[in-house]
């Protein structure tokens, strides 16, 4: 048995097939898997298997693309509610006060690290700018341990402070933390320091002027 001569009609026609099919293949590689090859199951064309297995795949990606795009959407929707959430709880963990008209307060609890250091002092002088505060006291009421780093911290923040045209002033050491800095030699001659924040807020409204009874805080 002999091979049947195809026609050039045909032979056009699996060109045309061929053409048609390596630009959708070329669009699916671009990521579009909306087009499909035009299959016909009963004619002569000896590519309609091929074709047809050319579709269930472009299928099959598409499918896959929608689902991975639906994770992709899911995954930035958890990443963005960690980052708000990460957001909050860094604010929580640098609050700054406003104690009273042109002082800002800044509780400090916990272990000071660079990076919490850092956050810190970039809030505090950030509001300092945006109150035109005059005064800023640092409250460490809530530190149990202080060591050479920590009051490295806390002399950087203070310097800062002061670039801006502010005083600073640190409050809460208490009985032990007094001990460790003397026997370890720490230097704190460049921070004002007070026994607890309304020893440190009197001496600023004393010195501006006023009096604690003829001062108003904030809102009042």
């Amino acid at each position: 048995m002999t091979a049947r001569t195809m026609s050039e009609d045909e032979v056009e026609e699996i060109r045309e097939t061929v053409v048609d099919a390596l630009l959708v293949l070329a669009n699916v590689a671009q990521g579009d898997c909306s087009a499909q090859l035009e299959v016909d199951e009963h004619g002569s064309n000896p590519l309609s298997f091929l074709l047809s297995g050319i579709n269930d795949l472009i299928f099959t990606l598409g499918t896959e693309q929608e689902q991975s795009k639906v994770f992709r959407r899911e995954l930035e929707e958890r990443l963005t509610t960690i980052e708000q959430q990460r957001s909050a709880i860094r604010s929580l963990s640098t609050p700054v006060i406003e104690v009273w008209r042109g002082v800002l307060c800044l509780p400090v609890v916990g272990v000071m690290d660079t990076a919490r250091s850092a956050e810190m002092t970039s809030a505090l002088l950030q509001t300092i700018v945006e109150k035109g505060s005059k005064y800023a006291i640092i409250d460490i009421t809530g530190i149990d341990v202080m060591d050479t780093r920590t009051v490295d911290h806390f002399i950087r923040m203070a310097k800062a402070i002061r670039l801006l045209g502010a005083e600073c002033a640190l409050t809460g050491l208490n009985p032990h933390i007094a001990q460790t800095v003397v026997h370890m030699g720490l230097d704190l001659s460049d921070i004002v320091t007070h026994r607890s924040l309304r020893d440190a807020l009197y001496r600023y409204v004393t010195s501006a002027g006023t009096t604690p009874q003829a001062a108003r805080p904030t809102g009042v």
